[in-house]
């Protein structure tokens, strides 16, 4: 149940929205022409913006999600899945002339997860799909997926991102770089603009050619965000501030699916500004919550309810370093 009142939606979960395709863990990738058998094979949202807005909900934040889909049985699936979680789906626009934008994940076991992806109805977010979201005046803009949403031209959003926070809306910020790319240019002009930047420790080597995390938070920094968070899986994190330098463990859980723990991880992250908790507990409680994705196969399966990430907080210390 939602702990905000039926009227007032606090966060805006703006970017990618996805059906994904996913196989229960397989021992090992079929050869040509081979079949290769799955426990199972699971339809489920996908996309940076649907999965943070369904982990809000299963924490008790009523959400609202601004993307786009296709007129199609993919994009009724995902806005069906969505509003049954609860989340405000409103700001879904169906896009007239492209599908909706889907993914082929296939687990293997001891092995990192394989994509196939089609762009679809993602292409065409833009930043006129943000200013009808930003009209419900939320506490919290999140963006995620940005590098991969071509029609969001980076002065625009910056134009975007700088209104809402004078209007006292905290913009969260982060990104999907799908390979090598001049991403640079695309994040100069926003990251002056963002509160709080989430990339994890690949997507940032891709941007600055850098593979230290500690070097990366500062690069983002000194490009004007105000809070980087590296994160690193199970290797924890690294989070820069002016307040804050601290390099993070991560929490001990049985591994299933690493799928959707980054947007899990916002999700918390957002959750810990909309109660005004200190940076550091803000940092734990979203390694809690982006530890608890990867238990099951899927984006939001094994995402924790509130009252289970208090419990597991209570019972479990997470390692904390100094810079």
């Amino acid at each position: 149940m939602s702990t905000t009142p039926e009227t007032e939606i606090p966060v805006v979960c703006a970017g990618v929205v996805v059906a994904d395709h996913l196989c229960t863990p397989i021992d090992r990738l079929p050869t040509a022409g081979e079949l290769v058998a799955a426990d199972d094979l699971i339809v489920n949202i996908g996309g940076s913006a649907s999965n943070a807005a369904v982990a809000l909900a299963k924490l008790g934040v009523r959400a609202a999600v601004c993307g786009r889909v296709g007129d199609d049985i993919f994009g009724r699936f995902v806005a069906e899945a969505m509003g049954m979680h609860g989340v405000d789906v409103r700001g879904l626009t169906i896009d007239p002339t492209r599908a909706t934008s889907q993914t082929l994940i296939v687990n293997v076991r001891g092995e990192d997860r394989r994509f196939i992806h089609a762009f679809g109805a993602n292409q065409g977010l833009s930043v006129a799909d943000l200013d009808r979201a930003l009209s419900a005046s939320p506490k919290v803009l999140y963006l995620g997926g940005y590098l991969i949403l071509p029609a969001l031209e980076a002065e625009a959003l910056a134009q975007r991102f700088a209104g809402a926070r004078r209007a006292g809306v905290m913009t969260v910020l982060d990104v999907a770089t799908p390979g090598p790319g001049d991403y640079l240019r695309h994040l100069r002009p926003v990251l002056p603009e963002t509160d709080v930047f989430l990339p994890n420790g690949d997507e940032a080597a891709l941007i600055l050619g850098e593979t230290d995390p500690v070097r990366q938070a500062r690069a983002f920094r000194d490009l004007g965000a105000r809070r980087v968070v590296i994160t690193r899986g199970a290797r924890g994190a690294v989070a820069l501030s002016e307040a804050l330098q601290v390099r993070l463990g991560a929490y001990p859980v049985p591994f299933v699916d690493g799928t959707g723990g980054g947007d899990a991880f916002d999700a918390g992250y957002i959750l810990g500004l909309l109660e005004g908790l200190p940076e550091i507990e803000c940092l734990k409680l979203a390694s809690a919550i982006g530890a608890s994705c990867v238990r099951a196969v899927g984006t939001t399966a094994g995402v924790f309810t509130r009252p289970e990430v208090d419990a597991f907080l209570r019972q479990h210390e997470l390692s904390v370093e100094a810079l």
